[in-house]
């Protein structure tokens, strides 16, 4: 699982639910640890790296993956429930970043009764687990890069396609929040995060203004 937003992705999801179901007002605060998509990044040592193929495009990786969210739950004295699973797995095939409300639709497209409140509580739970992040940059949700430690790392967030990769450098980031903390400031939460664009939109974008460049000489 991809700046600063005032609210996360949920109150989108009621909105984009309401003009479709006229659902009933839902206020809900997540209280909730920001995290991000891994992308093949290691870990310090005690951790457990766990990487999902852009797409999924491995099955038997991304049961692995369900199931170590599965085990760490159980951890927890917690219960990784068939929705929560499957709200996890559909962050997990997506690979990258996704709204509230697009969850939604496709929770609809599997499970066609599927209200605005399963899956806020599904988000809630995978959040205050820490199996997944809230990218506030782009008011979206991803996949944690430990489904066990959930070791916290800087995130670079794609503001184009919602891609999300984790930079785990613990000394970089402890020196960040050093000099944050003796400017004076206290963090608010756990995540810190980069808007970028990253290297495919960057090569799209170059197509893009080559080709528009070609058209105005023909």
């Amino acid at each position: 699982m991809k700046t600063a937003k005032p609210s996360p992705d949920t109150s989108a999801l009621h909105a984009h639910s309401a003009a479709h179901d006229h659902a009933h007002d839902h206020d809900h605060a997540h209280a909730a640890h920001d995290h991000a998509h891994a992308h093949g990044h290691s870990h310090a040592a005690g951790g457990t790296n766990v990487t999902i193929e852009q797409g999924a495009s491995s099955a038997a990786s991304l049961e692995s993956a369900l199931a170590l969210a599965e085990a760490y739950c159980r951890e927890r004295g917690e219960k990784l429930t068939p929705i929560r699973r499957k709200v996890l797995e559909l962050l997990m095939t997506s690979g990258r970043a996704t709204k509230a409300y697009s969850l939604l639709d496709e929770m609809r497209q599997i499970h066609p009764g599927s209200a605005p409140p399963t899956v806020y509580r599904a988000l809630d739970f995978l959040l205050s687990a820490g199996l997944i992040h809230r990218i506030e940059s782009i008011n979206a949700f991803a996949v944690c890069h430990d489904l066990t430690q959930c070791q916290h790392g800087i995130l670079v967030v794609c503001q184009q396609c919602g891609n999300v990769t984790e930079l785990h450098e613990p000394k970089l980031r402890q020196a960040l929040v050093a000099q944050i903390e003796a400017a004076g400031y206290r963090l608010s939460g756990d995540g810190i995060e980069l808007k970028g664009v990253c290297a495919q939109c960057q090569a799209n974008e170059q197509a893009g203004a080559q080709g528009a460049s070609a058209a105005a000489h023909s």
